[in-house]
């Protein structure tokens, strides 16, 4: 099987929406009048996990309160996008590009192109 490089494909995307959640996290702290330091960033990933791991124990049943199995699901999917939109803004403060680095860490499991 031939698999297309990790980051070949979709890196572009990636770092459209990168800059995306960036200008978003801008918008955010300053209608908020957040100082976006380093206790900051690590915070946000780290609800947004426990938010995710919440959601997630919704669509299992384990949860407080009722909620439809759409709801859930929807929760679900919002937390992740959630998740994955402060990775990026952590990622862009920290100037790393994950289009590269998902490339390079993931993509060096892949067959060559030609095996």
């Amino acid at each position: 099987m031939t698999l297309t490089p990790v980051a070949a494909s979709g890196e572009a995307d990636v770092r459209k929406l990168s800059k995306q959640a960036a200008a978003v996290s801008d918008i955010y702290a300053a209608r908020f009048g957040i100082d976006r330091d380093a206790t900051w960033y690590l915070a946000k990933m780290t609800e947004e996990l426990g938010e995710l791991q919440s959601a997630y124990l919704a669509t299992q049943g384990a949860q407080r309160g009722k909620l439809s199995q759409a709801e859930a699901r929807q929760n679900l999917i919002d937390e992740t996008a959630d998740l994955f939109g402060f990775l990026m803004v952590f990622a862009d403060w920290q100037g790393i590009d994950l289009a590269d680095a998902f490339a390079a860490k993931w993509g060096r499991y892949l067959p060559d192109e030609g095996e």
